[in-house]
């Protein structure tokens, strides 16, 4: 059996760094053989200048968007956001497809091996049939209004059975938002997903959260906007998670994204919901994304004890310029000095395995993983990492 030696500065395993004087040996298919010391590893070895690294997981993208890369301004906002996405996503099919193609290639050209993918049609499954990329499809369903709950759930289950057919292990059924499911949805899909991996957008604007503590905000405009009657809704007085954390209890895991509103209290919350419930929450970070809707930030706070849970998405191309973890995880070093980079890989790597359920293949160097390995010669001034294998 032919084997390749990589021998560089650090050695970021998934969980931790090693020295120098480590040497990562895989078989030809990036299969991981063992880490050993550089005196028992022989000949061949390649040397490298910076950090080895587990291949990336982007917990959060939406890769059905991406022919709307440059076509929505940023800043807008959220709600002016979403209104942008709802009146521009149609296009021709060649050019959904080919603009799908081409994100998927960037995805692997930036060192990530896998994805949980928002999924609100089948315009992905073409290119996922290809097993180029490890997908987790979260077919997303929404509707607020609460006589429409059946009618949207049958819809969202349409997708989901066109997904589960070719990816049974690999597809959830999911809520949207708070903001943008009634509770007679949330009832549906928690019993269609009770013991699966759920993903929710979670307080990613200011406003969700005065929906729901006092029915103001800019959400009224959207509901306007879309001719949504809103005479149901009554505020529950409290924060938007808060408020919906009960339906997404009898999960395995729920991955929370964006967080940019989320209070100390929500986190507390969160810890109390994982003890009572048994699910296992992550706060998944789509800083890039955030600052081009709206230029917001999480609070620093949220790093706080809570960096074995955190993971990083990428969001889709209609909020993002690009879909890099690299470029993300250096953003949050630069907002947030307290996290380090080999945290922030770890969050990158192995913890996003973890809440994918694919930790038994991806996510650090364990033997007999195949979790892709990458080169990040700089960390300070390196864009892209490289594939090694």
């Amino acid at each position: 059996m032919s084997f390749l030696k990589f021998q560089t500065d650090t050695i970021f395993t998934g969980t931790e760094a090693l020295s120098s004087n480590h040497v990562l040996i895989t078989d030809t298919n990036g299969k991981i053989v063992d880490i050993v010391d550089e005196q028992s590893a022989g000949e061949d070895i390649q040397q490298f200048k910076g950090i080895v690294s587990p291949g990336f997981i982007n917990c959060h993208c939406h890769l059905e968007l991406s022919h709307l890369k440059n076509k929505i301004p940023e800043h807008t906002g959220m709600v002016d956001f979403i209104l942008n996405v709802l009146q521009k996503r149609t296009a021709p099919e060649e050019e959904i497809q080919q603009a799908i193609q081409d994100a998927e290639a960037e995805m692997i050209t930036n060192g990530i091996v896998a994805v949980g993918d928002i999924c609100n049609t089948t315009d992905t499954l073409a290119q996922k049939h290809k097993n180029n990329l490890y997908y987790h499809n979260f077919i997303e369903v929404s509707g607020f209004v609460p006589s429409k709950a059946k009618e949207r759930f049958d819809e969202g289950m349409k997708v989901f059975e066109s997904f589960n057919q070719i990816f049974p292990n690999q597809t959830s059924l999911v809520p949207h938002a708070p903001y943008s499911v009634s509770e007679n949805l949330f009832n549906l899909i928690q019993n269609k997903s009770s013991n699966q991996i759920l993903s929710i957008h979670n307080q990613e604007s200011e406003a969700e959260n005065e929906l729901f503590l006092t029915k103001s905000g800019d959400f009224l405009r959207l509901y306007k906007e879309l001719g949504i009657d809103l005479s149901h809704f009554v505020p529950t007085q409290k924060s938007s998670l808060s408020s919906c954390i009960t339906y997404l209890s009898k999960a395995a895991k729920t991955i929370l994204a964006h967080d940019v509103f989320t209070s100390k209290t929500d986190l507390e919350l969160i810890k109390t919901y994982s003890l009572k419930s048994k699910t296992q929450f992550y706060l998944c970070l789509c800083v890039l994304a955030n600052r081009y809707i709206s230029d917001s930030y999480p609070d620093q706070f949220i790093f706080q004890n809570n960096l074995d849970n955190i993971v990083i998405g990428t969001d889709s191309l209609a909020s993002n310029h690009s879909l890099n973890i690299l470029s993300e995880i250096k953003n949050i070093n630069q907002k947030y000095p307290q996290a380090s980079e080999f945290e922030l890989l770890q969050c990158a790597t192995y913890n996003g395995a973890v809440a994918l359920n694919i930790e038994h293949q991806f996510g650090s160097f364990t033997k007999g993983k195949q979790p892709g390995v990458i080169w990040i010669e700089d960390f300070k001034t390196c864009n892209k990492p490289k594939k090694l294998v």
